[in-house]
């Protein structure tokens, strides 16, 4: 089939920061958010969702400096239907060069009675609050949640108001993941066809994945009409995630044959980003990820190696250069200098500064004096261990396990609390375990630990291994990350690293009834 000449346009909406935050215990600190913010801009995102301003002093700190920072990308924030949120969304996206704000309600039956409305008051709060928003801003968009249990003649009375009220992005949400492709596709038909002023607004779908469906359905949306697909990086979001940015971009790039219609991301940036995402919110890729899982360009059958030999195009229908996927090369050792691991970086989709660079530096030599090889994957978790900043008001200083078949099993450890330094030797069932109980009797806390997770960087004995921690208090969850030769020690650091965070989140606050 031909390609056609002329290809429709389809806008990339980010919410990574606003809806794939919303992860239990992905929350991001601010420099990370800005970091990712950044990249997304970077590689050709339409619209990035910064945030929920209303929601605590570090989101609207971090959507107002995303804004100030932003180049390309209209920058948005979230408001429910209010006049407080909305004041409170403007304050911070006004700084952008290109501000949105996105304002929402719930319009099925089960949504409605959340707020007492009758079809009537929810109808002119719909008209008074979009109204609103405009009058400051003339990008408004506006959400009816759970659009796909909404009840078709009142979404289209309500998406009428809204179109008249001022919005120019009517987005549709499928906020359970409820919908199915055949039903996301005339749904949006049918509100083109039945609204008045439909025709001159834009229409987005945004789906989530509870029945494994989303990246169908929003492609499915955009061939009935839609012209902007929400989504986050890796399907990042609540409960089974959003629609996969890099699944329906490779989509339509890949399909284009039967998807005419093209969007401005830079592919190539894909699996920076991707690790990235995955590194700081604490949320590994599964291996068998489309696009960006580690197996996705794999092959192991014999058949397809074989065919591979003779042809990649025989078994891979993209080529890992489309994503930014570097081909592996010789592994860097000890005696590499800066100059070679600066080039290494940039070919894996990463430019640091010379101060990242110094600091990468110094733990990759580390690194490399303890393994034989240091590997691409061994760099990236490099650069994603968060657990030497200088300010963190608790380091590891020392650590010695005693362990084997004879219990109980010991932990010698030394902290660093707020500059002094600590020491206790506890037990426990396990080294990890006794290392917990030591760094819980040197800096004792309530926080419950929801999640420890360890998983291999490369192959072999002297791998690294990446330890994730989560740990819940007072509804507040966090993520710790840190990675190393020796599985303990970065179990010790991944935990500290967490609690790093927690201490951080202790200090935010949040304004009351949010």
């Amino acid at each position: 089939m031909n390609i056609p000449t002329e290809q429709d346009r389809v806008l990339i909406f980010d919410t990574t920061l606003r809806d794939g935050e919303q992860s239990p215990g992905a929350t991001m600190t601010h420099a990370e958010k800005l970091e990712i913010a950044e990249m997304l801009d970077d590689m050709g995102v339409d619209i990035i969702e910064a945030g929920f301003p209303i929601a605590s002093e570090g989101d609207f700190n971090a959507v107002k400096e995303i804004a100030q920072r932003s180049k390309d990308a209209v920058i948005c924030g979230l408001s429910r239907a209010n006049f407080k949120d909305i004041d409170r969304c403007w304050e911070a996206v006004k700084h952008a060069g290109r501000p949105r704000i996105h304002t929402f309600i719930g319009t099925s039956p089960l949504h409605r009675e959340i707020p007492g409305l009758s079809k009537d008051e929810m109808a002119n709060l719909i008209h008074e609050t979009v109204s609103h928003a405009r009058n400051l801003c003339d990008n408004v968009q506006w959400s009816p949640m759970d659009a796909t249990r909404t009840e078709h003649d009142y979404l289209c009375r309500v998406i009428e108001i809204a179109i008249k009220a001022g919005a120019t992005t009517i987005n549709i949400p499928d906020t359970v993941g409820y919908t199915a492709p055949r039903e996301s596709a005339e749904l949006i038909r049918m509100l083109i066809e039945k609204v008045p002023g439909a025709d001159e607004i834009v229409f987005a779908t945004h789906c989530h994945n509870d029945l494994g469906m989303a990246t169908a359905n929003a492609l499915a949306a955009v061939e009935a009409g839609a012209r902007q697909i929400e989504s986050t990086i890796n399907g990042l979001g609540e409960r089974a995630g959003n629609t996969a940015l890099e699944e329906v971009v490779m989509a339509l790039k890949v399909r284009n044959d039967i998807m005419p219609y093209t969007t401005g991301v830079d592919t190539t940036r894909i699996m920076s980003i991707s690790r990235r995402v995955a590194q700081v919110s604490g949320f590994p890729v599964q291996f068998n990820k489309a696009i960006v899982g580690k197996n996705a360009f794999a092959h192991e059958s014999g058949i397809h190696q074989d065919g591979m030999l003779k042809n990649p195009q025989n078994f891979e229908i993209m080529r890992p250069e489309d994503i930014g996927l570097a081909e592996s090369s010789l592994p860097l050792g000890k005696h590499s200098g800066r100059a070679a691991l600066k080039a290494k970086m940039k070919g894996l989709g990463y430019e640091l500064a010379d101060n990242q660079l110094a600091d990468v530096f110094v733990r990759f030599k580390e690194l490399a004096d303890r393994k034989k090889e240091v590997f691409d994957e061994d760099l990236i978790a490099l650069l994603g261990d968060g657990t030497d900043a200088a300010n963190d008001r608790i380091q590891v200083k020392f650590l010695r396990v005693i362990c084997g078949t004879e219990a109980p099993q010991s932990a010698d450890l030394t902290l660093s609390v707020d500059g002094v330094d600590n020491q206790v030797t506890a037990t426990g069932d396990g080294p990890v375990d006794a290392t917990f109980n030591a760094i819980k009797q040197l800096f004792p806390h309530t926080a419950k630990l929801n999640l420890y997770q360890v998983h291999a960087v490369t192959e072999g004995t002297d791998a690294q291994a990446t330890v994730t921690v989560r740990m819940e208090e007072d509804g507040k969850i966090v993520t710790g990350l840190s990675s190393d030769t020796d599985t303990v020690v970065a179990s010790a650091k991944a935990y500290v690293n967490a609690l790093n965070n927690l201490i951080v989140r202790r200090e935010k606050t949040k304004p009351e009834g949010v």
